[in-house]
This record gives structure tokens, C-alpha cells and sequence, in this order.
């Protein structure tokens, strides 16, 4: 069966612009993914007789946006084909011919193929004309898409455009790590300096003359203070009357003696260069002079980096900033309420700090991955193959496991993406760290991983106390803590008896002084295994037992798992009814481990009523988990009891993690296809098949975002998160050549419009427009 296939209208690089930018990233997210079901083609629009560039082989199509008859043979050479689903046009008025840019409608009024349109400047109160224009493109589409939604606001209010055909999502961002900042000023010499930018295309409404005319007083009082214009002049305005506006600057920097304090960086970046720039930025200065600016890509690239904002009023920046994230000026072209909020700001390190810290945070949401993830939605509605577009494995990091890795071990918690010393370390991360660790060696025989697993498993037989248990809680200095006599350990022991269990299993592929460490720290705890009453610390104490055993079975380890699984027998008993087969009367944490600790009893034993109950209980647990095609674990806002309603948002990793285990586990040994199929749903909620539509990991570093909240994703990257993933993943991946399918919204074959019309009579729209997917409108941040 053939990929869907979509063709994307809109300028591309090599040409200069923000547009080209944008549908290049775009595209590289969309197949980043989505690639393996999902063709992307270019036609790329230029203004000159002659294509002026040499277009990557994306580019299948050029179009001189100046001449009205390219766009009708566009359309003419696009009817022609049977493969393409969809169009998607990147709508900015001055990339098309015409008034207004309404070269366009013809082209529109002569496609057969469902277009969808995506403006990124929507301009108020307009005149006649322009009305004129964008009524017709909101006739000749079949979806709408702006950036902002005081976008969509304009075009209900404005032009009477119904708010059921428009989606609102966010122009995307580059992800980056939070942690870099003093790094990156020292690698470009800017220590110690409170630094200032402003980038883009230099064009007159930049405005940045204003800027400079505000920080002589801000110099005066913060002599540390650099300023950074970042970017070349635009080509349009390099054509039309060259360098004149770079040299007026140049010249406003020598008269103010500022050159000390303003570096010009005359130069169109590297995207890994301008994310380096922005990122070591303290304070970004939007300073455009266009209040009708509906969207800002820098404004927004800027905000994810981490920068506190100091920015003049438009509607997207309006949408955005508050005080929270910086200074949101009342004018342009006021040099004084510049100065002002610079030095407001620059008196308070810690609220930069802060302000950036935020900005980044509500950036997150619009991450190209999460942008790619809408405009598939959009499409997904008119693609002709019957097939549904499915996620694509992102690529399996160590780094920051690393990173939260001591000497010592792993670090419990990170702020973002930094690590916090603050929050010690526990035997619960290291355990499944070193599971981890062990399975990565497995597959990849890393010595980098070997390396890691030998801190955790010291770390664990460090918390191994003279009588064979754990303690769990070890602060930065290495203490245990009060805390270790607060609370219940009996989980923690059962999660070390997992992680060393599975060590031991390991003995063709390890070191003899490693396994020979687990051993030896296993055997010490085991005296105590049959003591426990947590039904959790049961259940991994089982898992570790099978692994232990594996290589060697023994009575006795069958003895000791016919005790502890009949323990989790009685208590079913005890519970269960013939609505709630389960061995609780509530639904918690971990809750998958309950099940696949009994499959396992049953592998070490042959006893078939673990296996039943094994079954009955997964099943059981299964039906509260996938609804709608995704799945939806149980609410760390309170748990789920079977005499009261279930709460929903609130989902952690772990225990989409476990129950990718245990899902694992049961195909492998029954070979029913639901569980490999209900497996694939669930590691897709990593990758956003779930209710916010968001991913949950950071394609970056390769961690794992601590939480899935009802209105966000908790973007820290604790130890937890990243390690569930991680295994997550490494299961995952066994099952890849059948691919997670994409489940929101159903997919139709799209009714071809019928004989085309001509070009000066309107059309009947033959393509219902459905409204869009609940909670797409607003998945803007």
C-alpha cells in the first residue's frame, strides 16, 4: 500500500525568509514523525522569471508567484494526479501575485484536491478588497489554520469566517535544554556579561534603532550589558536599497559611543548556531514597529530558549507575555520604556531567571513534534489511502541518563532538564536504572552502559543494610535520610530484588565480578521476602525471583513463589466480585505489575490458577486503560475505587511503562495479537496519542517529561520519567514493523469536487467540513 502524500505550496530554503524557515521545519518534524506513512512534496514559490535557487529534492514543483498562468498550470499538472491526499499552502499576502496576493484564487479555484491554508498574517478591520480576498480563500479550503488564537479571533470577527473551520496551532519551536546558558556564554566569550538580543531578517520595522536609543541610561548602570543583532539584512530590502538601514544602525552605534556594547552578527545562522545565541540571551528584545503582527517566529524561538522578554504590542506578543515572562511595552517606538524595562529587569537576576524559566515552560507545548502532531490531524481527514498515518520511533538517547548520573548514582529529581543535587538520590531509580542499563547492554554490549550499571548496582548494595534489607532514601553527601524511617520500604526492597533478579539472569552476557555482586546481594535479602504484606513489593519480589531462577530452577524459589502468590491469591479472594476482578478494592500505582507477577508465578511454577488469575485480572485492568484508542492510566489526583467515579488527567510514565512490561510478557507467552496491538497504543502515548496530543519526551536529550496534567505537560525530566521511557522504548522497539496507528478522528475518502469551474464563477464547496478534533483549537500555549 502506498503513503499518503501531501503537497506543501509556500517559499523554501534555500530562498530567506521566516515562511521558507517555517515549512521547512515543518516538513523535517512531520517526517521526523510520521515519516514511514507519510509523503511530503514542495512546490516552492519564487518571484523571478528564472528559479533562482537550487532546491533540495523534496522541491518537485516551482512556481513563479508573479505570473497567474504558473498557478493554473500548477493546477492543471496536480489534477493529473491520482497519489496526492491534500494540499497544504503557506499563506503570507506578499508571497503571491496580485492584490491582496489573489493570484491565489485561481489557482484554488482550479484544484480538484482538498486544500488546507494556513495564514500567517491576518489583518484588521480590512478594507473591501482584502475582505474580498480572504472570503474567497475560506470558500475554495476546506480547513483554515492560524498561529494565534487572537488570530482566529480576527478572522471570526472580521471577516465572518466560522470559527468550526479554523484551527489554531502555535507556530513551532526547537526544543533546547535548560542548562546551558553559562556554558554556551563562555564558549562565545560572554561570561560574566548580562546579555541582550534581538534576531530576524533586518528590515526597517525592526525597529531596532528605538533599542539603541535606549541603552546608553541602561549601560550607565549595568557596564556589563551586551547586545546582540542577530541576523542578515532581508533580501527584499537588499535588493530594493542595499545595506542603508544596517549603516544607519552602524552609525546610531558609533554616535552613542556604544560600540563596545553592540555586536552585529551580519549573518543568515545555522539553526544549532541561533538556538546557541538565544539560548545564552538573558533578556530578548522584540521591538517590531508592525502592531499588526500576527505571528512572530523569532518572538516564539525566543521564549523557548529561555529568555525573559522585553517586547513592543502585537497580537501575538499581546497572546503571550505577561509578567510572569517579562515586559510587554505599550508602544514601539518609545526609547525611554525601553531603558526602563531594561533596567528593571536587570536589577533582578533571579526574576530573569525566572521570567525565562516560564517562557520556556509555555513554550513547550508548541515543539515542532507537538505542531507536527496537529497538522496531521488536520490531514489525516482527507487522506484517500485508507491507512491511518503512524508514529515513528524517535531515536533512543543515553544522554540524560548520563547526565543525572553521578559517581555516586542517579540523581531522584531535574528541574527541566537540570539535574537538582538537592533531591539526593533513591534505591526506586537506581533499581530500575540498572534494569535499564542491563537491557541496553543487552542489545547495544555498550561499555558506556556496562559503566552505568555498575554505579547502580553499587549504589543498591550500598542501601543494603547488615540484615539484608534496603533503605531508600540517600541525601547528596551520601546519608541516609529520616525519611528512610517515615515511610513503608517494603515497595523499594521489592523493586532491588526486580533489578538484581534481572542482573543474575544476565549470566552469558556479563562480567563475573557483576553478577557475582547481585548475587551475592540478592541472597542476603531473600530471608526477607516472604515478610512482606505490600501486594506491590509481593509482585516484584516475584518478578526477581523468576529472574534469579531462570538459568537454574530450584524447589525452593518455587516454594517461595507459591507462598507469595498465594498471598496475592487471598487477598483476591477477598476483594473481587463479578464487577471487580482485582485484588484491591481500588486501582493505584503499578498496578501492572499485580498481573504480571502472577504470569511469572506461573512460569516459575506450572500452577494454572496463576496463570487464570493472571489473565482474568489483566483483562480487568486492561478495560480501565484503553478507551478511544489510547491509554489512559489512573490519576495520581486520586485513585480509582470501585464505589466511587474515576478522575482522569494526572498520568505518570511509570505506569505506562509497567504496563508495557507486562503487556510484553503476556503476548510473548500467549501470543494473542490484542496485547501486542494494546502495547503499540500504549508507548504512542509517549509519543502523542494521548489527550493532550503532546509528546512526552524530549527529542533532544532523550528524557522523558515527568507528567501528563489536564491543561499541560510537566516539563522536568526526573529520574522516574526518563528511566521508564527508556525501557519503554527498548520494548517498543521489538514491535516496530507494526507501527503505532494513529486513532484520532476517522479517516474518509474525500468526495472529488466535481467539473471545474471557471475562473470568474464561484463554487459550491462538495467536501463537508467536519468540525476539528475536540481540543485541537486549542492547542495553542
Amino acid at each position: 500500500m502506498k503513503n499518503n502524500k501531501i503537497l506543501l505550496i509556500s517559499s523554501y530554503p534555500p530562498r530567506e525568509c521566516g515562511i521558507a524557515t517555517f515549512s521547512r521545519d515543518l516538513l523535517v518534524s512531520l517526517k521526523k514523525c510520521f515519516g514511514h506513512s507519510l509523503d511530503i512534496e514542495v512546490c516552492a514559490l519564487h518571484n523571478e522569471d528564472r528559479p533562482p535557487y537550487r532546491y533540495p529534492k523534496e522541491v518537485s514543483y516551482q512556481v513563479n508567484s508573479r505570473a497567474l498562468l504558473s498557478f493554473l498550470h500548477l493546477a492543471d499538472k496536480l489534477n493529473e494526479r491520482t497519489d496526492l491526499d491534500a494540499i497544504c499552502i503557506q499563506h503570507e499576502f506578499g508571497l503571491f501575485g496580485g492584490e491582496y496576493g489573489s493570484h491565489l484564487l485561481a489557482f484554488l479555484l482550479r484544484i480538484n484536491i482538498p486544500v488546507c491554508c494556513v495564514f500567517h498574517t491576518v489583518l484588521p478591520q480590512p478594507n473591501e478588497n482584502l475582505a474580498k480576498v480572504v472570503k474567497a480563500i475560506d470558500h475554495l479550503t476546506q480547513r483554515l489554520i492560524v498561529l494565534t488564537q487572537k488570530s482566529a479571533d480576527m478572522l471570526a470577527e472580521h471577516y465572518g469566517i466560522s470559527r468550526k473551520k479554523i484551527s489554531v496551532i502555535a507556530h513551532g519551536i526547537h526544543t533546547v535544554l535548560w542548562n546551558q546558558k553559562d556554558r554556551l556564554k563562555e564558549k562565545y566569550s560572554l561570561q560574566n556579561h548580562l546579555v541582550l538580543s534581538t534576531f530576524g531578517l533586518l528590515s526597517e520595522n525592526k525597529n531596532i534603532d528605538t533599542v539603541l536609543k535606549a541603552l546608553p541610561g541602561a549601560i550607565a548602570e549595568h557596564k556589563n550589558l551586551v547586545y546582540l543583532v542577530l541576523g542578515k539584512t532581508h533580501p527584499e530590502v537588499l535588493k530594493n536599497e542595499g545595506e542603508r538601514y544596517r549603516q544607519k544602525l552602524e552609525n546610531t552605534v558609533a554616535e552613542l559611543g556604544l560600540e563596545p556594547h553592540v555586536i552585529f552578527v551580519n549573518e543568515y545562522l545555522d539553526l544549532n548556531i541561533l538556538l546557541a545565541y538565544l539560548s545564552l540571551t538573558d533578556i530578548y528584545l522584540f521591538s517590531s514597529s508592525d502592531a499588526n503582527q500576527a505571528v512572530s517566529g523569532t518572538f516564539a524561538y525566543a521564549m523557548s530558549c529561555g529568555c525573559a522578554i522585553v517586547s513592543t504590542p502585537n497580537p501575538h506578543t499581546i497572546e503571550y507575555v505577561d509578567e510572569g515572562k517579562g515586559i510587554l511595552l505599550d508602544s514601539a517606538c518609545n526609547p525611554e520604556a525601553f531603558e526602563q524595562a531594561i533596567k528593571t529587569l536587570a536589577k533582578k537576576p533571579e526574576a530573569i531567571k525566572e521570567m525565562g524559566k516560564n517562557a520556556m515552560s509555555t513554550m513547550r507545548a508548541a515543539s515542532w513534534e507537538n505542531v507536527a502532531i496537529a497538522y496531521a490531524e488536520v490531514f489525516q481527514k482527507y487522506l484517500i489511502n485508507t491507512s491511518r498515518l503512524q508514529f515513528q520511533l524517535p531515536t533512543l538517547k543515553t544522554r540524560h541518563i548520563e547526565d543525572m548520573t553521578t559517581p555516586t548514582g542517579m540523581l531522584q529529581f531535574a528541574q527541566f532538564s537540570k539535574p537538582d543535587p538537592d533531591s539526593g538520590y533513591t534505591l526506586d531509580d537506581n533499581a530500575r536504572a540498572l534494569v535499564a542499563m542491563i537491557m541496553h547492554y543487552e542489545k547495544q554490549k555498550s561499555t558506556k552502559s556496562l559503566n552505568l550499571a555498575w554505579t547502580y548496582l553499587k549504589f543498591i548494595t550500598y542501601c543494603q543494610t547488615e540484615n539484608g534489607n534496603f533503605l531508600n532514601y540517600v541525601d547528596v553527601e551520601g546519608k541516609f535520610t529520616e525519611q528512610n524511617h517515615e515511610v513503608n520500604l517494603e515497595d523499594s526492597n521489592g523493586r532491588a530484588l526486580w533489578a538484581l533478579g534481572y542482573v543474575v539472569s544476565m549470566q552469558d552476557h556479563l562480567p563475573p565480578a557483576i553478577l557475582s555482586l547481585a548475587k551475592a546481594s540478592f541472597d542476603r535479602a531473600l530471608p526477607h521476602i516472604q515478610l512482606f504484606t505490600s501486594p506491590r513489593a509481593i509482585g516484584f519480589a516475584i518478578k526477581g525471583i523468576y529472574y534469579y531462577q531462570k538459568n537454574k530452577p530450584d524447589r525452593h524459589f518455587e516454594k517461595i513463589t507459591e507462598n507469595l502468590a498465594n498471598e496475592l491469591l487471598r487477598i483476591y479472594d477477598l476483594t473481587n466480585d463479578s464487577q471487580w476482578l482485582w485484588f484491591e478494592d481500588y486501582l493505584t500505582y503499578a498496578n501492572s505489575v499485580l498481573p504480571e507477577a502472577m504470569m511469572y508465578a506461573w512460569l516459575i511454577t506450572r500452577d494454572a490458577q496463576y496463570r487464570e488469575i493472571a489473565e482474568v485480572t489483566f483483562d480487568f485492568l486492561l478495560s480501565h486503560y484503553f478507551m478511544k484508542g489510547q491509554i489512559k492510566v489512573i490519576s495520581n489526583k486520586g485513585w480509582f475505587s470501585k464505589s466511587n467515579e474515576r478522575h482522569f488527567h494526572g498520568e505518570q510514565p511509570i505506569d505506562v511503562a509497567y504496563t508495557i512490561f507486562a503487556l510484553d510478557l503476556f503476548y510473548t507467552i500467549t501470543k494473542k495479537s490484542k496485547f501486542a496491538g494494546q502495547l503499540k497504543i500504549a508507548f504512542s502515548w509517549f509519543l502523542g496519542n494521548n489527550y493532550l496530543k503532546q509528546i512526552m519526551y524530549n527529542p533532544v536529550n532523550g528524557a522523558c517529561y515527568d507528567g501528563l496534567e489536564k491543561e499541560n505537560v510537566n516539563i522536568n525530566q526526573g529520574a522516574e520519567s526518563s528511566v521508564c521511557y527508556f525501557m519503554a522504548h527498548m520494548i517498543a522497539e521489538k514491535y516496530h514493523k507494526t507501527q503505532v496507528k494513529r486513532t484520532a478522528g476517522k479517516s474518509s475518502r474525500p468526495v472529488k469536487k466535481l467539473a471545474q469551474a471557471p475562473p470568474n464563477h464561484t463554487r459550491t464547496m462538495l467536501i463537508p467540513m467536519p468540525p476539528p478534533p475536540k481540543g485541537l483549537d486549542q492547542f495553542a500555549v
